[in-house]
């Protein structure tokens, strides 16, 4: 039971702490540089700012609308997709061009049936049917409308189904008649007829032997007719020939998994994902990896086998941090976030161009009121930018502050491990216990720059008690509030006197032969709030000459990101915190760690 007890929270922390990593490494990736290209869809997003930039003609950023939906389709983005393409259709609607309108509404159409917006996509196959340029294209709409209106009733779908395929045979349009046979086959599928569904797929398949998509789809109904030896062929010849596409290769074992899973072959269907597993840590794709690692992890459970899930995570998480910064996924999806910011950006600036220059051609008569617009227009824009300025500082505050958060989970986790490989039940059931209520409480006020005194010191006394645990009571600690403070009424900001005391402990208290002594002081000093934190350790100076080397090509981030955070805190909250750290001067051994805030009233 406790094997098990400690899986699950394994699990837990495994997601948790990927989150945190992963937010960690996005605020430092401006520190690194990754070799890496940029993925079609970012080069097709990077087109259409220019094209929004360069005052290109309408006509052409319309285009690039177009050619970015259509990325996105493929990546299966189809509300971003949706999004873009009704974008474009804007812009032909201004321009009247009804060719260009019936292609997106239709196209439109066809995203929205994907997403289940049933009553969508009927409206824009009927706008596609009004913009139609022959009778067939238009009744070819027209039987669509009214096939997702009857999206509930396979068997009227498939009435309609075949009108179009009878449409379809008097035009040469081979795609739309590919995905018309493909509609009848589903809706055999779901009315049962598995054999009818079979067949279609087959003679699909002949006709488009390259597309792999219908080959998963006949496997899908061979499942469904528990056919599945078949299904598993279809899945292995699809597998080989993804050699060269990583992604790919990825999915494909994913769903050969699935079917030996369906087909109780568990063994062979958790080899496929360890498969999965192994290529996404090759390859440095994190989001694939762990979902790979959930996937493996969650059938390890159903063999009873926790053990082996246990290992799997311990090895997820020793890989997790080069994992992460050899992820060019990662650098490309925050890439496409910003092109996209810059592409909304762009639509404003070019809103804004076209609205004035309307508006100079229809009131140059009131060419005074137009500058007294565009003056109110500035005063907002630069009051904007402000605000805009002060939140990016407080989403990098607290992006800072959860920086903090990864390397100290580790820590408690070796921890935990130690008392389990020395067999120490107890102490790890109480090292846990009191982890989480620590972890808890920080969670709880990790959004918030501030927090009361009086709730600090109960976090950083849970802290403290926690490292005496870890090591064994290599050292004591005093904490002494002046009575002229107030716990309840003065607020200090979140997570500033923790690392400071993380530093003292680890790298000059547990050097120390004998038990050593840390001692935390808050005073009110010329009615400042001095925080005083002294150990008796070995000293900065004996510490870095003990460093081994790879802790000296370390570069912390500790004290750095305290740092950071006390820039960001004086200039969001004029607080006027100062930080000096010094080592003591002999006969003293140690370091003292004086921390000033001017400013500390109570701070909602």
């Amino acid at each position: 039971m406790l094997l098990k007890k400690i899986y699950i929270i394994s699990l837990i922390l495994l997601t948790g702490s990927y989150f945190l990593q992963a937010q960690s490494k996005k605020d430092s990736s401006s520190n690194r540089v990754l070799k890496f290209t940029p993925s079609s869809i970012n080069k097709t997003a990077v087109k259409l700012t220019e094209s929004l930039s360069e005052n290109t003609d309408e006509n052409e950023i319309a285009a690039a609308y177009e050619s970015l939906a259509l990325e996105l389709k493929t990546k299966k983005e189809y509300a971003k997709a949706e999004e873009y393409l009704q974008k474009a259709n804007t812009i032909y609607f201004k321009r009247n061009d009804k060719y260009k309108q019936y292609l997106a509404s239709r196209e439109l159409a066809k995203l929205q049936e994907l997403q289940g917006k049933y009553n969508l996509a009927y409206l824009n196959y009927m706008h596609a049917a009004n913009f139609s340029n022959s009778d067939t294209k238009k009744k070819l709409n027209q039987n669509d409308a009214e096939r997702v209106k009857n999206h509930l009733y396979p068997e009227v779908q498939s009435q309609y189904i075949t009108k179009n395929i009878q449409l379809l045979d008097k035009i040469d349009l081979p795609e739309e008649s590919k995905e018309a046979f493909q509609q009848l086959a589903e809706v055999n599928s779901q009315m049962n007829f598995n054999e009818t569904a079979i067949d279609i797929y087959k003679k699909l398949s002949e006709t488009f032997p390259d597309d792999n998509y219908i080959q998963k789809k006949l496997a899908d109904v061979y499942i469904a007719d528990k056919q599945y030896d078949k299904a598993i062929d279809i899945n292995e010849k699809l597998l080989e020939n993804t050699d060269k596409n990583v992604n790919a290769q990825i999915e494909q074992l994913k769903s050969l998994s699935e079917v030996y899973i369906i087909d109780n072959k568990q063994k062979e269907g958790i080899s496929a994902l360890k498969q999965a597993y192994q290529l996404a840590l090759e390859e440095g794709h994190t989001l694939e990896a762990i979902k790979c690692a959930e996937l493996v992890a969650a059938e390890l459970v159903k063999e009873k086998k926790f053990q082996q899930g246990i290992n799997l995570y311990k090895d997820f998480l020793n890989r997790l941090d080069g994992l992460i910064k050899s992820d060019s996924t990662l650098v490309d999806a925050k890439l496409f976030q910003i092109t996209e910011d810059k592409i909304k950006q762009l639509e404003k600036e070019k809103a804004l161009k076209d609205e004035l220059i309307t508006e100079k051609n229809t009131f140059n008569s009131v060419l005074m009121g137009s500058i007294i617009i565009l003056v109110l227009l500035l005063f907002v824009i630069i009051k904007a930018f402000f605000a805009i300025k002060n939140k990016n500082r407080k989403i990098a505050l607290q992006s800072l502050r959860r920086e903090m958060n990864p390397h100290f989970l580790f820590n408690s986790l070796n921890s935990v491990n130690q008392f389990i490989a020395e067999n120490n039940e107890l102490e790890a059931n109480k090292y846990l216990t009191s982890y989480s209520r620590l972890m808890r409480n920080i969670m709880e006020n990790s959004n918030k720059d501030f927090i009361q005194l009086n709730k600090e010191l109960e976090h950083l006394n849970e802290y403290l008690q926690l490292e005496q645990m870890r090591f064994g009571d290599k050292f004591s600690y005093a904490i002494h509030v002046d009575d002229s403070i107030d716990p309840e009424t003065v607020s200090i900001p979140n997570m500033l006197i923790q690392p400071q005391l993380e530093n003292a402990i680890w790298h000059g208290l547990r050097y120390k032969a004998e038990k050593g002594k840390l001692d935390l002081k808050f005073t009110n000093h010329n009615h400042h709030l001095l925080i005083i934190i002294e150990d008796d350790g070995i000293g900065l100076t004996q510490s870095k000459k003990i460093k081994t080397v790879n802790q000296k090509m370390h570069i912390s981030r500790g004290l750095t990101n305290v740092r950071e955070r006390i820039l960001l805190l004086n200039e969001l909250y004029k607080t006027g915190i100062r930080l000096d750290i010094k080592e003591k001067e002999l006969p003293e051994m140690g370091v003292a760690v004086e921390l000033r805030i001017m400013n500390y009233e109570l701070r909602n």
